[in-house]
Protein backbone atom coordinates (compact mmCIF):
# COMPACT_ATOMS: atom_id res chain seq x y z
CA UNK A 1 0.00 0.00 0.00
CA UNK A 2 1.59 2.86 -1.13
CA UNK A 3 0.58 6.54 0.81
CA UNK A 4 -2.62 8.02 2.52
CA UNK A 5 -4.27 11.54 1.75
CA UNK A 6 -7.10 12.71 4.33
CA UNK A 7 -9.10 15.08 2.55
CA UNK A 8 -12.05 17.12 3.43
CA UNK A 9 -15.12 18.39 2.04
CA UNK A 10 -16.66 22.31 1.96
CA UNK A 11 -19.76 23.90 2.06
CA UNK A 12 -22.40 22.35 -0.13
CA UNK A 13 -21.79 18.74 0.99
CA UNK A 14 -24.02 19.16 4.81
CA UNK A 15 -27.11 17.28 4.73
CA UNK A 16 -29.58 16.57 7.81
CA UNK A 17 -28.85 14.15 9.97
CA UNK A 18 -24.81 13.92 9.80
CA UNK A 19 -23.14 12.65 12.29
CA UNK A 20 -26.46 11.87 14.18
CA UNK A 21 -25.34 7.75 14.33
CA UNK A 22 -22.03 8.70 15.53
CA UNK A 23 -22.83 11.37 18.34
CA UNK A 24 -25.20 8.14 19.47
CA UNK A 25 -22.48 5.84 19.20
CA UNK A 26 -19.27 7.23 20.23
CA UNK A 27 -18.49 8.93 23.51
CA UNK A 28 -15.68 10.93 22.19
CA UNK A 29 -17.95 11.76 19.03
CA UNK A 30 -20.66 13.19 21.10
CA UNK A 31 -18.42 15.52 23.22
CA UNK A 32 -16.74 16.91 19.92
CA UNK A 33 -20.47 18.11 19.30
CA UNK A 34 -21.51 19.55 22.33
CA UNK A 35 -18.11 20.77 22.43
CA UNK A 36 -19.55 22.58 19.47
CA UNK A 37 -23.03 23.44 20.79
CA UNK A 38 -20.82 25.23 24.35
CA UNK A 39 -18.82 27.45 22.07
CA UNK A 40 -20.68 28.90 19.40
CA UNK A 41 -23.54 29.51 22.24
CA UNK A 42 -26.07 27.81 20.26
CA UNK A 43 -27.77 24.40 19.64
CA UNK A 44 -25.66 23.36 16.55
CA UNK A 45 -26.36 19.80 16.60
CA UNK A 46 -30.08 20.43 16.79
CA UNK A 47 -29.79 21.69 13.31
CA UNK A 48 -27.29 19.17 12.23
CA UNK A 49 -29.25 16.09 13.20
CA UNK A 50 -32.78 17.31 13.09
CA UNK A 51 -32.92 20.06 10.54
CA UNK A 52 -34.43 21.99 9.08
CA UNK A 53 -32.56 22.24 5.85
CA UNK A 54 -32.89 25.82 5.22
CA UNK A 55 -31.14 26.58 8.87
CA UNK A 56 -28.31 24.00 8.60
CA UNK A 57 -27.71 25.52 5.03
CA UNK A 58 -26.95 28.81 6.31
CA UNK A 59 -23.02 29.95 5.66
CA UNK A 60 -22.71 30.63 9.02
CA UNK A 61 -23.76 27.32 10.08
CA UNK A 62 -23.12 25.03 7.66
CA UNK A 63 -19.54 25.95 7.96
CA UNK A 64 -18.97 25.36 11.86
CA UNK A 65 -21.26 21.97 11.49
CA UNK A 66 -19.04 20.53 8.57
CA UNK A 67 -15.74 21.51 10.98
CA UNK A 68 -17.60 19.60 13.45
CA UNK A 69 -19.04 16.38 11.84
CA UNK A 70 -15.33 15.90 10.00
CA UNK A 71 -13.65 16.21 13.25
CA UNK A 72 -15.96 13.69 15.18
CA UNK A 73 -15.45 11.36 12.10
CA UNK A 74 -11.34 12.29 12.53
CA UNK A 75 -11.43 11.12 16.05
CA UNK A 76 -13.06 8.09 15.28
CA UNK A 77 -10.79 6.70 12.62
CA UNK A 78 -7.91 8.08 14.86
CA UNK A 79 -9.28 5.32 17.25
CA UNK A 80 -8.46 2.81 14.78
CA UNK A 81 -5.08 4.17 14.42
CA UNK A 82 -5.55 5.21 10.70
CA UNK A 83 -3.71 7.72 10.12
CA UNK A 84 -2.67 10.22 6.92
CA UNK A 85 0.67 10.79 4.83
CA UNK A 86 -1.06 14.11 3.83
CA UNK A 87 -4.18 16.05 4.63
CA UNK A 88 -6.36 18.75 2.53
CA UNK A 89 -9.35 20.18 2.28
CA UNK A 90 -11.50 21.84 -0.35
CA UNK A 91 -12.57 25.57 0.73
CA UNK A 92 -13.84 25.41 4.10
CA UNK A 93 -12.86 21.75 4.44
CA UNK A 94 -8.86 23.19 4.83
CA UNK A 95 -10.20 24.27 8.16
CA UNK A 96 -10.81 20.44 9.30
CA UNK A 97 -7.16 19.51 7.81
CA UNK A 98 -5.96 21.95 9.95
CA UNK A 99 -7.70 20.05 12.92
CA UNK A 100 -6.04 16.95 11.67
CA UNK A 101 -2.55 18.43 11.47
CA UNK A 102 -3.06 20.12 15.00
CA UNK A 103 -2.44 23.69 13.52
CA UNK A 104 -5.62 24.55 15.04
CA UNK A 105 -7.23 23.09 17.86
CA UNK A 106 -10.83 22.29 17.26
CA UNK A 107 -12.30 24.85 19.65
CA UNK A 108 -10.09 27.43 17.50
CA UNK A 109 -11.79 26.03 14.07
CA UNK A 110 -15.24 25.80 14.76
CA UNK A 111 -15.37 29.14 16.10
CA UNK A 112 -13.25 30.59 13.33
CA UNK A 113 -15.19 28.98 10.96
CA UNK A 114 -18.42 30.68 12.08
CA UNK A 115 -17.43 33.80 11.72
CA UNK A 116 -15.55 33.45 8.64
CA UNK A 117 -19.42 32.22 7.77
CA UNK A 118 -20.98 35.42 9.47
CA UNK A 119 -18.56 37.79 7.11
CA UNK A 120 -18.73 36.06 4.01
CA UNK A 121 -23.00 36.46 4.06
CA UNK A 122 -22.40 40.03 5.21
CA UNK A 123 -19.95 40.58 2.18
CA UNK A 124 -22.39 41.07 -0.48
CA UNK A 125 -25.87 41.96 -0.38
CA UNK A 126 -28.47 39.56 -1.25
CA UNK A 127 -28.89 38.19 -4.50
CA UNK A 128 -26.40 40.09 -6.17
CA UNK A 129 -23.31 37.03 -6.14
CA UNK A 130 -23.28 33.52 -7.17
CA UNK A 131 -21.37 30.64 -9.07
CA UNK A 132 -22.17 27.70 -11.65
CA UNK A 133 -20.01 24.93 -12.11
CA UNK A 134 -19.10 24.47 -15.79
CA UNK A 135 -18.54 20.48 -17.25
CA UNK A 136 -16.68 19.61 -20.06
CA UNK A 137 -14.26 22.36 -20.87
CA UNK A 138 -11.01 23.30 -19.98
CA UNK A 139 -10.24 25.75 -17.25
CA UNK A 140 -7.78 27.59 -19.65
CA UNK A 141 -10.80 28.22 -21.93
CA UNK A 142 -13.26 29.09 -19.50
CA UNK A 143 -10.31 31.52 -17.76
CA UNK A 144 -10.36 33.18 -21.19
CA UNK A 145 -14.33 33.48 -21.20
CA UNK A 146 -14.20 34.77 -17.60
CA UNK A 147 -11.24 37.21 -18.01
CA UNK A 148 -13.16 38.56 -21.33
CA UNK A 149 -16.62 39.46 -19.18
CA UNK A 150 -14.71 41.14 -16.70
CA UNK A 151 -13.03 43.49 -19.30
CA UNK A 152 -16.76 44.08 -19.94
CA UNK A 153 -17.77 45.65 -16.19
CA UNK A 154 -19.17 42.50 -15.80
CA UNK A 155 -17.12 40.84 -12.17
CA UNK A 156 -16.46 36.71 -13.00
CA UNK A 157 -13.47 34.67 -12.01
CA UNK A 158 -12.78 31.04 -11.89
CA UNK A 159 -13.03 29.76 -8.20
CA UNK A 160 -12.42 26.12 -8.08
CA UNK A 161 -10.47 24.18 -10.35
CA UNK A 162 -12.22 20.72 -9.21
CA UNK A 163 -10.90 18.14 -12.00
CA UNK A 164 -9.96 17.91 -15.92
CA UNK A 165 -13.60 18.12 -15.89
CA UNK A 166 -15.25 20.59 -13.81
CA UNK A 167 -14.56 24.35 -13.17
CA UNK A 168 -16.58 26.59 -10.84
CA UNK A 169 -16.96 30.23 -11.90
CA UNK A 170 -18.21 33.04 -9.23
CA UNK A 171 -19.37 36.86 -9.64
CA UNK A 172 -22.65 38.73 -10.20
CA UNK A 173 -25.23 36.77 -11.59
CA UNK A 174 -24.82 38.85 -14.77
CA UNK A 175 -21.35 37.65 -14.99
CA UNK A 176 -21.74 34.09 -14.48
CA UNK A 177 -24.89 34.24 -16.64
CA UNK A 178 -22.91 35.27 -19.58
CA UNK A 179 -19.85 32.99 -18.88
CA UNK A 180 -22.11 29.99 -19.05
CA UNK A 181 -23.95 30.99 -22.14
CA UNK A 182 -20.25 32.19 -23.71
CA UNK A 183 -18.93 28.29 -22.39
CA UNK A 184 -22.06 26.14 -23.48
CA UNK A 185 -21.05 28.05 -27.28
CA UNK A 186 -17.88 27.46 -26.64
CA UNK A 187 -18.49 23.23 -25.97
CA UNK A 188 -19.45 23.02 -22.26
CA UNK A 189 -21.21 20.06 -21.48
CA UNK A 190 -23.11 21.40 -19.20
CA UNK A 191 -23.84 24.69 -16.66
CA UNK A 192 -25.34 24.49 -13.15
CA UNK A 193 -25.82 27.16 -11.22
CA UNK A 194 -25.33 26.33 -7.61
CA UNK A 195 -27.33 27.01 -4.15
CA UNK A 196 -24.88 29.31 -2.92
CA UNK A 197 -25.35 32.96 -1.03
CA UNK A 198 -22.73 34.17 -2.39
CA UNK A 199 -19.93 34.72 -4.52
CA UNK A 200 -17.09 32.67 -3.00
CA UNK A 201 -13.50 32.44 -4.16
CA UNK A 202 -13.65 35.84 -6.04
CA UNK A 203 -12.05 39.22 -5.57
CA UNK A 204 -15.81 40.29 -3.83
CA UNK A 205 -14.18 38.09 -0.98
CA UNK A 206 -11.21 40.51 -0.08
CA UNK A 207 -13.45 42.80 2.48
CA UNK A 208 -13.89 39.31 4.02
CA UNK A 209 -10.32 38.45 4.26
CA UNK A 210 -10.09 42.12 5.95
CA UNK A 211 -12.34 41.44 8.78
CA UNK A 212 -11.15 37.83 9.50
CA UNK A 213 -7.89 38.70 9.87
CA UNK A 214 -8.06 39.81 13.08
CA UNK A 215 -9.79 36.61 14.08
CA UNK A 216 -6.75 34.60 12.84
CA UNK A 217 -4.77 36.26 14.53
CA UNK A 218 -6.39 35.66 17.70
CA UNK A 219 -6.22 31.86 16.75
CA UNK A 220 -2.63 29.71 18.24
CA UNK A 221 -1.33 28.22 15.04
CA UNK A 222 1.20 25.93 15.40
CA UNK A 223 3.46 24.43 12.77
CA UNK A 224 2.13 21.32 10.69
CA UNK A 225 2.45 17.71 12.03
CA UNK A 226 1.41 16.20 8.83
CA UNK A 227 2.63 18.25 5.50
CA UNK A 228 -0.86 19.91 4.33
CA UNK A 229 -2.17 21.38 0.48
CA UNK A 230 -3.36 24.09 0.81
CA UNK A 231 -5.57 25.37 -1.86
CA UNK A 232 -4.67 28.90 -3.57
CA UNK A 233 -1.11 27.09 -4.46
CA UNK A 234 -1.63 23.36 -4.42
CA UNK A 235 1.95 23.17 -2.20
CA UNK A 236 2.53 20.84 0.49
CA UNK A 237 3.89 22.80 3.53
CA UNK A 238 3.80 23.15 7.52
CA UNK A 239 5.07 26.56 8.12
CA UNK A 240 2.01 28.18 10.74
CA UNK A 241 2.97 31.65 9.20
CA UNK A 242 2.28 30.85 5.33
CA UNK A 243 -0.57 28.64 6.65
CA UNK A 244 -2.53 31.37 8.02
CA UNK A 245 -1.91 33.62 5.05
CA UNK A 246 -2.62 31.28 2.66
CA UNK A 247 -6.02 30.78 4.39
CA UNK A 248 -6.96 35.08 3.67
CA UNK A 249 -5.95 34.41 0.20
CA UNK A 250 -7.96 31.54 0.07
CA UNK A 251 -11.26 33.79 0.77
CA UNK A 252 -10.93 35.50 -2.67
CA UNK A 253 -8.51 33.09 -4.59
CA UNK A 254 -9.16 29.60 -6.91
CA UNK A 255 -9.45 26.66 -5.30
CA UNK A 256 -6.77 24.76 -7.15
CA UNK A 257 -8.03 21.31 -6.35
CA UNK A 258 -7.03 19.42 -9.49
CA UNK A 259 -3.93 20.57 -8.93
CA UNK A 260 -3.42 19.47 -5.62
CA UNK A 261 -4.65 15.92 -6.10
CA UNK A 262 -2.29 15.24 -8.75
CA UNK A 263 0.55 16.33 -6.74
CA UNK A 264 -0.28 14.24 -4.11
CA UNK A 265 -0.47 11.55 -6.49
CA UNK A 266 2.78 12.31 -7.94
CA UNK A 267 3.93 11.61 -4.36
CA UNK A 268 3.03 8.43 -4.06
CA UNK A 269 -0.43 8.60 -2.49
CA UNK A 270 -2.79 5.70 -3.43
CA UNK A 271 -5.95 6.44 -1.11
CA UNK A 272 -7.70 9.11 -0.51
CA UNK A 273 -9.84 8.81 2.45
CA UNK A 274 -12.74 11.82 1.78
CA UNK A 275 -14.03 12.49 5.82
CA UNK A 276 -16.95 14.05 6.24
CA UNK A 277 -20.80 13.55 4.26
CA UNK A 278 -21.05 13.08 0.71
CA UNK A 279 -18.88 12.03 -1.69
CA UNK A 280 -18.22 15.09 -4.02
CA UNK A 281 -14.18 14.50 -3.23
CA UNK A 282 -14.01 11.24 -4.21
CA UNK A 283 -15.93 11.41 -7.05
CA UNK A 284 -13.86 14.39 -8.01
CA UNK A 285 -10.39 12.42 -7.37
CA UNK A 286 -11.60 9.55 -9.56
CA UNK A 287 -12.16 12.05 -12.46
CA UNK A 288 -8.32 12.95 -11.93
CA UNK A 289 -7.27 9.47 -11.49
CA UNK A 290 -8.56 5.76 -12.09
CA UNK A 291 -5.71 4.41 -10.76
CA UNK A 292 -6.30 5.60 -7.27
CA UNK A 293 -8.40 4.14 -4.07
CA UNK A 294 -11.04 6.23 -2.72
CA UNK A 295 -13.12 5.97 0.63
CA UNK A 296 -16.06 8.34 1.72
CA UNK A 297 -16.35 8.57 5.29
CA UNK A 298 -19.71 9.35 7.13
CA UNK A 299 -20.52 6.75 10.03
CA UNK A 300 -19.55 4.12 11.75
CA UNK A 301 -21.10 1.52 8.54
CA UNK A 302 -18.13 3.36 6.18
CA UNK A 303 -15.62 2.84 8.77
CA UNK A 304 -16.25 -0.65 8.72
CA UNK A 305 -16.26 -1.13 5.52
CA UNK A 306 -13.45 0.90 4.75
CA UNK A 307 -11.61 -1.24 7.67
CA UNK A 308 -12.46 -4.51 5.78
CA UNK A 309 -11.82 -3.79 2.64
CA UNK A 310 -7.80 -2.37 4.01
CA UNK A 311 -7.73 -6.21 5.28
CA UNK A 312 -6.03 -4.93 8.37
CA UNK A 313 -3.42 -3.01 6.22
CA UNK A 314 -1.63 -0.34 8.27
CA UNK A 315 -2.47 3.25 7.04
Amino acid sequence: MGKVAFVFPGQGSQVVGMGKQLAESNQKAKEIFELADEILGIKLSQFMFQGPQEELTKTYYAQPALVTVSTAILARLQEEGITADYVAGHSLGEYSALVAANVLTFEEAVYAVHKRGEYMEEAVPDNEGTMAAILGLSGDILQGITDAITSEGYLVSVANINSPKQTVISGTKEGVGMACDRAKTAGARRTILLQVSGPFHSPFMKSVANNFEQILDNMDFQNSRIPIFMNVDAESITEKTRIKDNLLKQLYSPVLWSQTVEKMIDLGVDTFVEIGPGNVLSGLVKQISRNVQTFSISDEETIQRMLSELGGKEC
